[in-house]
């Protein structure tokens, strides 16, 4: 049931993705001859307008093919009025963003429905301490409720991470102690941990930990819901940008990468955790595709972009011939991609 999941999921965001390319092609007066969940032989087929919506073969994809575009073929051209081809490059470069916008957009809608129905939060009880980190040695205890943090209220575990890196030594820290107020002033460590790039890098620690059992259910109104939603999905991007960045430089291994096949399974184990997760972990996934295809890659969003900006500037369309060897290597490149993120799933799947 896990994978049926994770198969509708990865499908229902290929569509949302390929929709965003729809509307704004037929915005432009651009025919789209196919809208296809998934890839290879198209089994169910409804011709509607000028469009056959097809559902194929292979789930995990889709596409939408327009009147004289085929990545499939770049020499494959058509200048009719109603072609990809006849219009001008910056209605391409709208059809072409069009796509990542729709994920984007996606993401921080899910993230606002996440916003109302409520997210689980950790509360600020300490549930364990270092007996050789500050907090102990100042005099805290388990079960101790921190409410203050330098004469700043403090609800939810995540804020107490958030002052003590922000806040100037020492902290002056308030816990509530069987109904009783206690103020400590403590001065944590500078300690070398991994952030979750796996670096090194330098943190205050005081050396305390959640009760993961002293949780609450937070619901925004609905405006502090989008900006919630907006922070998030602006978070999200940021954090995939930063690891695409990291893997492109070595700073990550390349065994990170994870397939299709990894995303299906982790997609799978998620759904089991309730719907607020499985929102959270789609709408992640949402934004990864959209960052993912606006990449300077041919044969992805972010080609057709840089191939149409080029026309732009230059005012004259780009070389054929370089055009399709460009794609063929966007190609290639994606290959290679896919078949190391499988490879790397397998590994993880059987070891």
């Amino acid at each position: 049931m896990g994978i049926f999941t994770a198969l509708i999921i990865f499908s229902f965001l290929i569509f949302f993705h390929e929709l965003g390319h729809f509307i704004a092609a037929r915005f432009f007066g651009v025919r789209v001859e196919v809208f296809s969940i998934g890839f290879g032989k198209r089994f169910i087929t409804k011709q509607i307008g000028d469009t056959e919506w097809s559902l194929s073969v292979i789930p995990l994809g889709g596409y939408i093919r327009m009147k004289g575009q085929d990545d499939s073929d770049p020499k494959f051209i058509s200048y009719d009025h109603d072609s990809y081809n006849s219009k001008s490059p910056w209605q391409r470069i709208i059809i072409s963003l069009a796509g990542p916008l729709a994920n984007f957009l996606l993401a921080f809608l899910l993230y606002l429905s996440i916003s109302q129905i409520g997210m689980p939060k950790l509360l600020s009880t300490v549930a364990d301490l270092n007996q050789s980190h500050p907090a102990y040695e100042a005099g805290m205890r388990i079960g101790d409720k921190i409410t203050n943090i330098n004469g700043r209220p403090i609800v939810y575990w995540e804020e107490i991470g958030d002052r003590i890196q922000k806040s100037q030594l020492p902290l002056q820290i308030t816990v509530l102690r069987k109904n009783k107020y206690l103020d400590f002033s403590i001065t944590p460590k500078l300690l070398e941990t991994k952030n979750r790039f796996g670096e090194i890098e330098k943190r205050s620690i005081i050396g305390i930990s959640p009760d993961f059992n002293d949780t609450t259910t937070v619901q925004y109104e609905l405006n502090h819901g989008i900006d919630y939603a907006y922070e998030q999905t602006k978070t999200a991007s940021m954090l995939i940008v930063k690891g695409l960045q990291k893997l492109i430089s070595g700073l990550i291994p390349m065994d990170n990468l994870s397939g299709v096949v990894g995303i299906v399974d982790t997609t799978s184990k998620v759904s089991n955790m309730g719907i607020v997760a499985l929102l959270a972990f789609t709408a992640l996934i949402s934004v990864n595709l959209g960052v993912i295809n606006l990449l300077p890659i041919p044969a992805l969003d972010g080609g057709h972009i840089m191939f149409n900006l080029y026309e732009m500037i230059t005012n004259k369309a780009p070389n054929e011939e370089i055009m399709f060897k460009l794609t063929i290597m966007g190609w290639s490149v994606l290959l290679s991609l896919m078949l190391l993120g499988l490879y790397n799933d397998i590994n993880r799947l059987i070891g």
